[in-house]
């Protein structure tokens, strides 16, 4: 964990901070404690980094480790003033007093099977006087007459000043109620989120072959279009449900990423024209290994995305791993580590596939020089 010398934040990964904070919030479940015991958490970093992604993969987390239900309730700040927070003000029955109405983000479920998390996003571009009446929910969890269910996480996400987005700085009342972690971009986190989201194969093998331009946003430039894993999953998003053809849509997703970005991707994705035939391969049926490390890239992606689609295939995961013999090592094992990522549990099925304990052992001597 990297230390952050001018914002004096802790900086970590999409991947750890979902392992961090799912953890603690879990065992909180666990135990029968409130979250209400917990600090409600600030998420800062650049725009795209996956802050909002973020808690996507921790309420999934929660709602898979702990049986129960996980209610998202994402409130952009952005498009609130204070009144929307605290409800409209009506006469009570005698017309001597103001009786204010609930907003509907305190409509939460409050039994038992349900964690509910409000998702504060977009806090530090909010007025101030917004931000003011996020006070009382992100320490008392209340604001006026109305609280928070026993049963809700608070977690709050935000740009930061330097980052030249629409964002104000946050008051030292405020931030001293809150969590605060600053997220990074980093590849592998960020690959093993894609593989089991199934980010299309192009975008994975450009992006391994090069991780440098996962994330390309700089506050200095005044590029309207830049790559950032939020841009990239756009991309993908073209690729797998409009049209699989990076020729015919190279506008719009040179709209995306920019221009430089968007070439280089459409040059690249050229290999994918000499690559061996998938069905082959997952037939087991002789399939050629091309060669240049472009073109392994492609392939590996390639193979990761066909083996998520028949995951549980036995014969055709054993005949891709088979394959996979074939390999350079480093490509071979990159394979291997792609393929962990397709399902939490797929360790336990890749022990079942002779082909991979024939792999595991190959690779044992090559490591020891014997088997142990």
């Amino acid at each position: 964990m990297n230390k952050n010398t001018s914002l004096n934040l802790p900086i970590l990964s999409i991947g750890r901070t979902v392992e961090v904070l799912s953890e603690s919030y879990l065992s909180l479940i666990k135990a029968g404690c409130s979250p209400l015991v917990f600090p409600s958490v600030m998420l800062w970093g650049p725009p795209g980094v996956g802050k909002s992604q973020a808690v996507r993969q921790i309420a999934a987390k929660i709602s898979k480790d702990s049986g129960k239900r996980v209610e998202v309730t994402d409130v952009r700040l952005l498009l609130f003033n204070p009144i929307d927070l605290r409800g409209i003000p009506v006469a009570n029955e005698d017309r001597t007093l103001a009786v204010w109405l609930k907003p509907k983000i305190f409509q939460m479920d409050q039994s038992d099977e349900i964690v509910n998390i409000l998702f504060l996003d977009e806090i530090s571009a909010a007025p101030q006087s917004v931000q003011a009446a996020a006070y009382q929910i992100t320490l008392d969890r209340v604001v006026g007459e109305h609280s928070l269910p026993d049963n809700c996480i608070v977690i709050a996400a935000g740009n930061r000043v330097t980052d030249k987005s629409v964002s104000f700085k946050m008051p030292k009342a405020l931030a001293n109620r809150l969590m605060h972690i600053e997220i990074e971009g980093s590849f592998a986190s960020w690959k093993e989120w894609a593989i089991g989201a199934g980010i299309n194969s192009r975008v994975l093998g450009f992006l391994s072959f090069r991780s440098d331009v996962l994330f390309g946003f700089d506050p200095s430039n005044d590029d309207l279009a830049f790559p950032t894993p939020r841009s990239w999953e756009m991309v993908s998003n073209l690729l797998n449900h409009v049209r699989d053809d990076v020729d015919g849509m190279f506008p719009m997703i040179a709209g995306l990423i920019g221009n430089g970005t968007a070439m280089e991707f459409k040059a690249w994705c050229r290999v994918y024209r000499e690559l061996p035939s998938l069905d082959e391969i997952f037939d087991g049926r002789a399939a050629k290994v091309p060669k240049g490390t472009d073109a392994m890239y492609a392939l590996v992606s390639s193979m990761t995305a066909y083996a998520a689609d028949h995951k549980f295939d036995t014969g055709r995961i054993g005949n891709s791993l088979a394959y996979a013999a074939k390999l350079p090592a480093d490509f071979a094992e990159l394979l291997i580590q792609n393929y962990r990522c397709i399902d939490p549990d797929y360790d336990t099925f890749l022990m079942s596939i002779p082909e991979y304990l024939q792999y595991a052992a190959k690779k044992k001597v090559l490591r020891n020089g014997n088997v142990q």
